[in-house]
């Protein structure tokens, strides 16, 4: 490791400040010291399609991913679909109105938008959610008290939930 001297420096003369620059610079070029190449400035692309950039490195991914893996891309889009896609396009097929079925599911989404904001609003004001929680509370400990507590009561409840079941899924 070499020494160095270090020189003061005096802010009041500019010559002295010029002078420990070209000390500086003298040492850096000494044979001690290796320097790098300077990297080239980077291309210029036109501003008006940044789009085009995005596409090309997509491009540039996805064949980095495909030489990554050592697979084409036609065999990665060919995997099997799972149990629950083949049942939903199955149940599908099956559907006599398409368009009162997409309708419904639509009004699905509205539905569950809207009250996904009704809830935040009510959230939104000072006491309301409290008082909801406490509420909350309150019909979980009565449905335990009436429902699990007790075992014929806890039989019952059972025997309703298997009849419900029943009705809805239909028995076989």
């Amino acid at each position: 490791m070499a020494s160095t001297s270090s020189t003061p420096l005096s802010v009041s003369s500019s010559s002295s400040l010029i002078d420990a620059k070209a000390s500086r610079q003298s040492a850096v070029a000494s044979p001690q010291c290796v320097s790098l190449p300077t990297l080239p400035p980077p291309p210029v692309q036109p501003q008006n399609r940044p789009w085009k950039a995005a596409t090309y490195c997509r491009k540039i991914a996805r064949n980095v991913m495909t030489m990554a893996t050592g697979e084409a891309p036609a065999e990665v889009a060919s995997a099997e679909l799972p149990d629950i896609v083949k049942t939903v396009q199955e149940a599908w097929d099956k559907v006599e109105d398409k368009y009162a079925v997409s309708s419904l599911v639509v009004a699905g989404g509205v539905a569950l938008w809207g009250s996904a904001g009704l809830i935040s609003a009510i959230e939104r004001l000072p006491l309301i959610p409290g008082a909801l929680e406490l509420v909350g509370i309150g019909y979980t400990g009565w449905f335990a008290y009436k429902n699990l507590v007790f075992k014929p009561d806890r039989e019952a409840l059972i025997a309703k939930i298997k009849d419900t079941y029943k009705e809805v899924i239909g028995s076989s």
